[in-house]
């Protein structure tokens, strides 16, 4: 297989805004196929990939043999199902975030994806961008001695559109797990690390999280954070340790919120900057995948992965008292 024909399963606005051009754009991968039920919300896909073909509905895109791998941007308490049968059917998959709703979830797409022998991973972008793996290799080098604090943010104000998605309880809703999985995911990634020790605040509307702060511990290091849909937008993760600090300043939407820059503080040597300009993190997720698929090598976001951000994600909901 010298390259993905991939398809995908509705016609939403991120799929055609960022991830249909990354697949598009991506060497080794082709978009063949959007599967939505209004045939005239595929045009705008045809429109950057005029070989994409419009597909009626979900299953007829699964079970079609000119497709090998699905991309699924369906609403959160869809990606589960879909995922399974996807790979029922002998697709590769690659799911939106959060892919499950809660960690029990995770068992049966595991067993699915070792019955069929494919690959199935959660979209976790941001672990594919060098910034990522630049911090990652830093803490393991020793840049800033033993990380004694961490600290994630993650923010944006969504108050304006009450009809989207993330503003209802019944498609999964809420910031935790729409973007509270970048400010663990990112930081136990770069860690090695689970969180323990969880406490946590929420500010609860109509069965859905605005505002959650959480608390604990990733290894030996404290840890912090927050999320919220109705908050002025921001985004940063520091790493502070006993010799130095690493800030990021763009950690989750870098060239949308803004440059990807890593800070390095360490004495004597004042303030490092490197940039990271040109990454497609979403291009590379796709050129990542397709390498898993043809060349068997390690994907760096398995199931297992993701599951661990979903358990942590489960047990804030769990401890969490209100604001």
């Amino acid at each position: 297989m010298t390259h993905l024909r991939w398809g995908i399963l509705g016609a939403a606005k991120f799929a055609r805004e960022h991830m249909g051009p990354a697949i598009h754009a991506a060497t080794g991968a082709e978009l063949c196929a959007v599967a939505s039920r209004d045939i005239a919300k595929v045009r705008p896909f045809q429109d950057f990939a005029p070989g994409c073909r419009a597909v009626g509905n979900y299953d007829d895109l699964i079970h079609d043999d000119n497709i090998d791998a699905v991309y699924i941007p369906l609403p959160h308490t869809m990606h589960k199902e879909w995922t399974i049968k996807a790979l029922n059917a002998g697709k590769h998959v690659l799911a939106e975030k959060p892919i499950a709703m809660q960690a029990n979830d995770f068992a049966e797409m595991i067993a699915a994806r070792d019955a069929s022998g494919c690959l199935a991973a959660e979209a976790y972008m941001i672990v594919h961008h060098a910034q990522w793996r630049r911090v990652k290799d830093m803490i393991r080098d020793g840049a800033i001695g033993e990380v004694q604090h961490i600290q994630a943010a993650f923010s944006y104000d969504n108050s304006s559109d009450p009809g989207n998605i993330r503003n209802k309880a019944e498609t999964g809703g809420g910031g935790l797990r729409d973007i509270g999985v970048y400010t663990i995911g990112g930081p136990r990634f770069a860690m090695d690390a689970e969180l323990t020790g969880v406490n946590a605040q929420i500010r609860w509307h109509d069965g859905f999280d605005l505002t959650t702060h959480a608390q604990g511990y990733l290894g030996t290091a404290t840890f912090s954070m927050y999320t919220s849909i109705r908050m002025h937008p921001h985004q940063e993760v520091v790493f502070h340790g006993r010799d130095g600090l690493i800030r990021m300043t763009a950690p989750f939407n870098p060239r949308v919120f803004g440059e990807a820059r890593i800070e390095l503080h360490q004495p004597g040597q004042g303030l490092r900057v490197e940039k990271f300009p040109t990454d497609d993190q979403y291009k590379q997720q796709v050129e990542a995948f397709g390498r898993s698929v043809n060349e068997a090598t390690p994907y760096p976001w398995t199931l297992e992965m993701a599951q661990g951000t979903q358990t942590a994600i489960d047990e804030i909901l769990t401890v969490a008292t209100d604001i």
